[in-house]
């Protein structure tokens, strides 16, 4: 259990700690194939040490909605925002800025981008260093980015796969919305980036390994989205599989016994943590 964990679920539990309204979020699972009889690999960032949210975890490429994206004009190609939003369980303004975020922050943070001159097509490969800078930065939208640039928003190239939901209990809360998205023809993922001090292109059996023999720090949205594509033989499978699946959120609930405290995610056994911490105040 992370050190700061049984303090804050004992001062939730008392009725003394006001949990943080989540803020909503996306990230992708970025696949790419390799060849035949090959899984699939999925693109990996181990954050810095010195960020203040999953420090030193490995997470994939995702952030926080940006608010302009809910309302903004912007080329749009594939599955539109009200159909997005009833995949997504929210209103039109809220899927479309999700969704945006989505393809925003892999561009961003992988420098991979689903957008693209028309419908049947992406954008050639070339050093968008500079708008990715001015992204992460936000001075600009990404609604401008893509005007700017005569490109449509490709979002039949994203399927959702999950829903998960910060505890109650986190200091930092967010409601993210996982989707997998094949890694574009002629496209490659940055092999450095800002907020990471390694990046991975791992199968997810030996991401799954890595975790399990403790030389990975995931969190368990991460590692449950590893493990769920286990069985999957390519990208284009991945995002077959994802039409089928539900986008029901994923809450994880903390029970106090006396010192014993445990944290369990609904239909998620093997993620359970239990065991018993002398109680602490929060500091």
């Amino acid at each position: 259990m992370p050190p700061g964990w049984p303090a804050r679920i004992r001062a939730a539990d008392a009725g003394e700690l006001t949990p943080p309204v989540p803020r909503p979020s996306a990230t992708v699972v970025l696949l790419r194939d390799t060849g035949a009889g090959t899984d699939p690999e999925a693109y990996l960032l181990r954050r810095r040490t010195s960020m203040a949210f999953a420090a030193g975890m490995y997470a994939y490429p995702g952030g926080g909605v940006d608010r302009r994206d809910a309302e903004a004009e912007l080329g749009w190609a594939g599955p539109g925002p009200r159909e997005w939003a009833e995949r997504l369980g929210v209103d039109a303004r809220t899927a479309q800025a999700v969704v945006c975020a989505a393809v925003r922050e892999t561009f961003e943070e992988a420098g991979v981008l689903l957008a693209g001159p028309d419908a049947d097509s992406v954008a050639e490969p070339r050093d968008w260093s500079a708008e990715r800078a001015a992204l992460e930065a936000h001075e600009l939208s990404f609604a401008d980015f893509l005007r700017d640039h005569g490109l449509l928003l490709r979002s039949d190239l994203l399927a959702g796969w999950a829903r998960w939901i910060t505890p109650a209990f986190e200091e930092r809360r967010y409601d993210t919305w996982f989707f997998v998205a094949a890694l574009p023809p002629g496209q490659d993922a940055a092999r450095e980036v800002g907020e990471a001090d390694r990046v991975a292109w791992l199968t997810p059996a030996e991401a799954v390994r890595g975790y399990e023999e403790g030389r990975f720090g995931m969190l368990p949205p991460t590692v449950t989205v590893l493990r769920e594509l286990l069985p999957v033989r390519s990208a284009a499978e991945a995002l077959g599989v994802a039409a089928g699946r539900s986008l029901e959120p994923v809450l994880g609930r903390a029970e106090v016994r006396g010192e014993r405290l445990t944290v369990r995610w609904p239909g998620y056994d093997e993620l359970t943590i239990d065991g018993s911490f002398p109680e602490e105040r929060v500091g």
